[in-house]
């Protein structure tokens, strides 16, 4: 049996799967980097450089402090984007959190949502965290939708805390706890 052929699906819904990052997907996280909404939606404004997503990656590869994975789609293994929790504190049982789907054609379709409540359910059932937060942009709201949706509450706002664009945008904190998704 060739094992290489076998998709690796490391945590599973039934829309999408999560797997580690693998050097073949190099290309397509350093393509998404130039995508026009992503780049907005995320806030990002850095030049990349392939050699600086490289490093990005190889580093991050063996930063315990971080646990970052790919979306595939289960019918295609096609990869729809990426998230981590980030910034992991055992301490205190908390870290942040991010996602980035490739394109917009991913989203609306319930991708995202399954692969954020595959991410949450490994951080408070595997991790032991207690407390999971993020940041989304004030102008992003379809993503503050989900978020509430699937329990994450607003705990502050970070006024024009993003100049994009020749504006200033909010940031809203949301955190969520794990009895909180639990009940979800």
């Amino acid at each position: 049996m060739n094992y290489m052929k076998q998709p690796i699906k490391f945590l599973e819904g039934e829309k999408v799967y999560l797997r580690p990052i693998e050097e073949d997907d190099f290309e397509a996280i350093y393509s998404g980097l130039w995508d026009p909404d992503v780049r907005r939606l995320t806030g990002t404004k850095q030049i990349f450089t392939r050699s600086m997503v490289k490093n990005f990656l190889e580093k991050s590869a063996l930063d315990s402090s971080r646990v970052g994975l790919i979306i595939c789609a289960q019918q295609t293994d096609e990869m729809i984007g990426e998230l981590s929790l980030n910034e992991i504190n055992h301490q205190d049982r908390n870290a942040s959190f991010r996602i980035a789907l490739s394109t917009e054609a991913h989203t609306g379709k319930g991708h995202g949502s399954e692969a954020i409540q595959l991410m949450l359910a490994y951080g408070f059932r595997q991790l032991n965290l207690h407390r999971i937060e993020l940041e989304v942009f004030a102008f992003n709201e379809r993503a503050k939708h989900v978020y509430e949706r699937l329990g994450f509450q607003q705990e502050g706002v970070r006024r024009d805390a993003l100049f994009y664009d020749g504006e200033y945008h909010d940031a809203i904190v949301m955190g969520i706890l794990e009895n909180e998704f639990f009940k979800v």
